[in-house]
């Protein structure tokens, strides 16, 4: 398990900010409409200080209250207060609108992103820690964009009001509370400096959470089968813990630096706000309507700097949201693709490994110097102890993973230079635990390819012997399924994997441990199929039932990643080395007769 506290603290540069802006470009239009009423919402709301001014100075003090004049200015108050509401509306619905938007390509990006990342960086990441940066993370930015960039948006507006109605009621006291913006602008800076790490560590421990709640979830039966409720339950107690403990230390930063630090800097202003006007009343008359409307003004001003102070907290998360989605967006491990110009097609299916070796981890060999040849037609059976390199070698085929030493043809074409679209049609791929999507029977074998009718959805499922129980279900090829088949038995499964695989109709088949998941009875009703799908179709087959493939062409040992033995089944006995020792092993022991001629 990863260590809890193992997390590198990025610097948030200005980039990642600007990165975020991009998204913003797209819809210019509305957020230009967005801030025009913003700015007219701004003038309604600043103006409300200066009539209420007017009103105190020309008409409370002086003890005049002339209807029509006073009817005007209240209409007037009313109405700018109705109008800000209106305008406060409009704008905020449109902010939000938009950050919406964003928030929604963002995701599609992120996913899109996660479809072209190579299985060696899926080998290394949890699955949890990538849902958690898909769902969590792209959550924290939409609160970036729906809350916190509309929040200063807004209330650098206001404040940019409120210093021009300041200048115009006092100059003296509007440059004073200009020596306030670089001193909130530093609180700022300190905060987010201090509190970078917190959030760092917060998102961390919060990733390894989804990465235990998803293995547990993926591992139940074995969960349960042996008895590691309580082990689990105990190491997902420890991260929820330390994921409490950063998000505790957060509040606590929070508590001490944001309101209580900018109400202090408030109460200063105001007694220096009230000891100028006190002092100078001593020289001059002081106009309550102006003390009035600059003391309203100092309290809107420090209102939406509150504000800015709190959104920091979902802006700091969102900053480092931001660095980790991106990172991902920019990781550079990805799926190998076409390599040249050309565009061949695979038509006959001629395979041949050309002195392959492979390390997953650019340090230990799991692939030595492998070379052969399957013609077309032909059936190629790799055989071996876990770990030999059987599946390694169809990851390769299958260009899974990139061939960096070595060589791998199809039809005499390097297999990099084929288009991926090439691959997939015309190599079909068998796996030992077939995945199954949520849907129906129809959808699992077509998997959305529209060449695939309804037809042939049927005759693949026929040949293959799937439509035998497909036809005995309730709704039969529309009976839905849920998440990974759990309906359907494990030989269900991998029978709908067969049919999903003919339908396609390819000219090489890679079976990997593809009858391993398959009863015995089972096993011998679709041997038959298997037969058939391999008529014409150069296959690769990975098996561990040396049973499944004593017919093949050619049996290929595999022992520490190297080709130990070949030959055919007959031929592999006669020799008595390591596959002699493995079929034993698999008959119990039993000796073979020396004029055994195969099964």
């Amino acid at each position: 398990m990863m260590d809890i506290d193992d997390v590198q603290v990025m610097p948030i540069e200005g980039s990642i900010l600007m990165r975020m802006l991009r998204y913003v470009k797209p819809h210019t239009k509305i957020l230009i409409v967005a801030f025009f009423v913003l700015i007219l919402a701004t003038g309604a709301n600043v103006l409300g200080p200066i009539l209420i001014k007017v009103f105190i100075d020309n008409y409370l003090v002086l003890h005049r209250f002339p209807y029509v004049p006073l009817l005007l200015l209240g209409a007037t108050y009313l109405g700018l207060n109705i109008a800000t509401a209106l305008f406060n509306f409009t704008q905020l619905l449109l902010f939000q609108k938009v950050a919406l938007l964003i928030i929604s390509q963002l995701r599609i990006d992120v996913f899109n992103k996660v479809q072209q990342l190579g299985l060696s960086y899926f080998d290394r990441t949890p699955s949890g820690m990538l849902v958690s940066r898909i769902t969590n993370d792209t959550e924290s930015i939409k609160d970036m964009y729906v809350s916190v960039m509309s929040t200063f948006v807004q209330n650098i507006v206001l404040l940019i009001g409120i210093y021009i109605s300041m200048f115009f009621l006092n100059r003296q006291l509007a440059l004073f509370c200009v020596v306030l913006a670089p001193i909130i602008v530093a609180i700022m800076a300190l905060y987010r400096h201090f509190s970078s790490r917190i959030f760092h560590l917060a998102r961390h421990r919060l990733s390894l959470l989804n990465a235990k709640l998803s293995e547990s979830l993926q591992g139940m039966y074995v969960v349960q089968a042996m008895s590691q409720e309580n082990r689990l339950r105990a190491e997902f107690e420890k991260i929820n813990h330390a994921y409490r403990s950063a998000r505790i230390r957060n509040i606590k930063f929070n508590s001490l630096l944001l309101r209580p630090l900018i109400d202090s800097l408030y109460l200063l202003a105001l007694i220096l706000v009230l000891g100028f006007f006190g002092l100078h009343s001593f020289v001059a008359r002081v106009n309550l309507g102006v003390l009035y409307a600059f003391i309203s003004y100092l309290d809107q001003f420090f209102e939406p700097v509150n504000q800015m102070m709190f959104r920091l907290n979902s802006f700091q998360q969102a900053m480092v949201s931001s660095h980790r989605v991106f990172h991902l967006l920019d990781e550079d491990e990805l799926a190998p693709v076409k390599e040249g110009d050309q565009l061949p097609s695979i038509t006959e299916g001629e395979i041949c490994f050309e002195d392959v070796s492979f390390s997953y981890d650019g340090k230990t060999d799991v692939l030595k110097h492998i070379s052969f040849s399957a013609k077309p037609g032909q059936t190629i059976a790799l055989v071996g102890h876990t770990g030999s390199g059987k599946s390694s070698t169809a990851n390769l085929l299958m260009r899974f993973y990139p061939v960096v030493r070595g060589r791998i043809t199809v039809d005499g074409v390097d297999l990099r230079q084929f288009s991926d679209e090439e691959l997939r049609k015309k190599i079909g791929l068998v796996l030992q635990d077939p995945f199954v999507f949520v849907g129906d029977i129809t959808s699992n074998i077509r998997l959305g390819n529209t060449d695939i009718t309804d037809e042939k959805v049927r005759q693949a499922a026929q040949f293959v012997q799937a439509d035998t129980f497909i036809e005995k279900l309730a709704n039969k090829y529309e009976e839905p399924l849920g998440e990974r088949g759990a309906t359907l038995s494990s030989g269900q499964r991998q029978l709908l994997a067969f049919a999903r695989t003919m339908a396609r109709d390819p000219k090489i088949l890679v079976l990997d441990e593809a009858t391993a998941s398959v009863d015995t009875e089972t096993e011998e009703a679709i041997q038959d199929a298997l037969l058939r799908m391999r008529q014409g179709r150069t296959t690769i087959a990975i098996a561990h039932r040396l049973s499944t493939i004593q017919d093949a062409d050619l049996i290929l040992v595999l022992h520490n990643g190297e080709v130990v033995e070949r030959g055919t089944h007959q031929e592999l006995l006669v020799h008595q080395g390591l596959y002699h020792k493995m079929y034993l092993l698999q008959q119990g022991g039993r000796a073979v007769p020396e004029n055994y001629m195969g099964a």
